[in-house]
């Protein structure tokens, strides 16, 4: 008896690699401030990240408007209202640079944020659900490492479009530097930009921007023939190896953020079932900017070794936060909503946590990712 055919393996297609270029100038000279507590920048920090995938169904939600097939009009909006969003918010533009004295800064700038097309051999439910998700959506939210020695040339934000050829259903995937923003932030982008794209949509404005040449990726999926590359989803299957938790915590303004850092990993690692955490790296975000400059941030590393305050863990008031607080199961580019967002933090592997430490009010938000 002949053996059966191999299965054939699936691809993710990249269709159109664009650039949002914000509609407006930044300043001169605003730049986030970064300093590393003990230089030099370890070259993992350079990759640390937050992946967003939300997920949508063809024809999910009410109206007429999720039914349809996107139209060539809309398609332009996509483009132009994220270059409007990034406007309003230029340090998502940023690109890392390395001053002469071998300090570091977020230099803001017009270089914009990198948009990508793509269609999946896939449906929604092969990611939804599905075991082993996690490890591919790196497939959906692409990225691209930080050259160390040419970190002004790489791009710190990137936002895919997936549509997805089994089902109709289409995914926003977005890969951020965790240099560039926190989540919290980086939601709070993603959606003013959903706003500007209802914004503009209403008033029925399209610009005759580049995006005219793959506004047929939308309309007519079938006539997009040209193929940047096609990469198999199995290529980016990995085992993920790290969990997170979200906390509020309660402290005193002047805390020791380290101290405070140790008692959310701690806590991180206790409710997850990890092993003690010897060594993570700690990224400390400012509660005020100088000037119209965004907020610096400190990046140091941290070990069990290090003498931190006795009393530093028992004076913070810790809380379990959701992803959900960050309100992104509200973001529509559409009438409809996504049937899942999955929230990550990428580590670059290795055996350390990673803790973001950023004021908010009289508490912090802090977000602990630890090894499993």
């Amino acid at each position: 008896m002949a053996s059966a055919a191999p299965a054939t393996a699936r691809h993710v297609h990249i269709e159109g690699l664009q650039t949002a270029l914000p509609t407006r100038k930044v300043e001169p000279g605003r730049a986030r401030p970064v300093t590393v507590a003990a230089p030099p920048l370890p070259g993992a920090a350079l990759q640390h990240r937050a992946r967003v995938v939300l997920y949508y169904r063809a024809g999910a939600g009410a109206g007429a408007d999720a039914a349809a097939a996107w139209g060539q009009e809309e398609a332009l909006l996509v483009k132009e209202s994220l270059s409007e969003a990034v406007a309003d918010h230029p340090e998502m533009a940023g690109r890392l640079r390395r001053r002469a004295d071998g300090s570091w800064e977020l230099k803001l700038n017009d270089t914009g944020v990198r948009l990508v097309l793509a269609t999946a051999e896939a449906s929604v439910d092969d990611f939804v659900g599905a075991a082993g998700r996690e490890g591919r959506e790196a497939a959906l939210a692409p990225w691209t490492d930080v050259d160390a020695e040419d970190p002004d040339m790489c791009a710190l934000c990137f936002v895919q479009l997936t549509r997805f050829q089994g089902d109709g259903g289409y995914a926003v995937g977005v890969s951020c530097s965790l240099m560039l923003c926190d989540p919290a932030s980086l939601a709070r982008f993603l959606l003013s930009w959903a706003r500007t794209h209802a914004e503009i949509k209403a008033r029925n404005k399209a610009a005759p921007i580049p995006m005219m040449q793959y506004a047929g990726y939308f309309q007519r999926p079938d006539a997009m023939t040209r193929r940047i590359k096609s990469v198999p989803l199995d290529a980016f299957a990995a085992s993920v190896d790290t969990d997170t938790l979200h906390f509020r915590v309660t402290a005193d303004e002047a805390a020791d953020h380290r101290a405070l850092a140790r008692a959310c990993v701690d806590e991180a690692s206790e409710r997850l079932g990890a092993g003690k955490v010897p060594r993570f790296s700690l990224l400390v975000v400012a509660k005020d900017g100088v000037g119209d400059n965004p907020k610096g941030m400190t990046v140091e590393t941290c070990t069990a070794a290090d003498s931190l305050p006795a009393s530093g863990g028992s004076r913070h008031e810790l809380e379990v936060a959701q992803w959900q607080d960050l309100g992104l199961e509200e973001f529509a580019l559409r009438e409809s909503k996504p049937v899942h967002v999955s929230y990550s933090i990428v580590t670059g592997g290795g055996d350390e946590g990673l803790v973001v430490v950023v004021p908010d009010g009289k508490a912090f938000l802090v977000t602990a990712t630890v090894p499993k």
